[in-house]
């Protein structure tokens, strides 16, 4: 597939009841791995790429080096891949938000997560601030030619610890997704919510695919896609189980 083709077939894949599943990699290796066990499309996260890397989540790694790791996933497959752009490594900063995309979209990626957060602040950027980041993302993609799945995220129920209060925040991440939409998103992500029934509410109100992340301890993929959700990712808790395996094997070896 070239990489229209490409975008289309991740675009097409995102159905509300019957969501696409990506179960997040973190390099070439795993990418490989994930196509050989039948994955269609793929997606990064961004803590298990990063840790991977020898680096903390919360754009710490370099950008050259995302860069370099998302070539050589996109090198390693012929599927789909979208990459978690966090905030888009710029800050405020929408020039270089610009440019980044630019440099992120030639690697060969069809999607992005790009997430409403302030990197290394406090709280989550006002509505008409991130309708004109994603708007940048969307433009500068556009503006190369590339076809881009961006899935706008919000951090409003990540933020917020205390479960009993996520309905308050429906309204508002109702608005933030429609706004997002108006400003060239094609999926709306919202990690940290875990309400099934507050799940179906945001996507029955939506025109976008819904993205929930599949927490091991919370609903099943079948609720989920009962529920109207359009993608479900798994976060880093692939690469957390991975880890505790290889943790408890070494422990097994050193220590006896």
């Amino acid at each position: 597939m070239n990489t229209k083709e490409k975008f289309e077939h991740f675009k097409g894949l995102h159905i509300p009841g019957n969501p696409i599943l990506l179960y997040n990699v973190w390099n070439a290796g795993s990418a490989g791995v994930l196509v050989e066990s039948g994955a269609t499309a793929l997606a990064t996260g961004s803590k298990p790429l990063a840790i991977a890397q020898g680096y903390p989540d919360g754009e710490v790694i370099p950008f050259d080096q995302l860069i370099t790791t998302v070539q050589q996933i996109t090198n390693a497959v012929d599927v789909p891949v979208s990459i978690d752009f966090e905030g888009g490594y710029a800050k405020a900063d929408n020039v270089l938000l610009a440019e980044n995309t630019v440099r992120l979209v030639t690697t060969g990626i069809v999607g992005v997560n790009f997430e409403d957060q302030i990197i290394g602040g406090e709280g989550v950027f006002d509505i008409d601030t991130q309708v004109v980041r994603v708007a940048t993302v969307h433009s500068a993609a556009n503006d190369v030619g590339a076809p881009l799945f961006i899935n706008a995220r919000t951090d409003l129920f990540l933020k917020e610890k205390d479960k009993s209060k996520h309905a308050s925040l429906m309204e508002e991440a109702k608005i933030r997704a429609r706004a997002y939409q108006e400003a060239g998103a094609d999926g709306f992500f919202a990690p940290g919510l875990y309400n099934l029934e507050l799940i179906a509410d945001l996507c029955q109100s939506l025109d976008l695919p819904v993205n929930i992340i599949k927490h091991p301890a919370a609903s099943s993929r079948q609720e989920l896609a009962n529920s109207g959700v359009g993608r479900i990712s798994y976060g880093p808790f692939a690469y957390q189980a991975l880890m505790n395996t290889f943790r408890e094997r070494a422990s097994e070896l050193f220590k006896g």
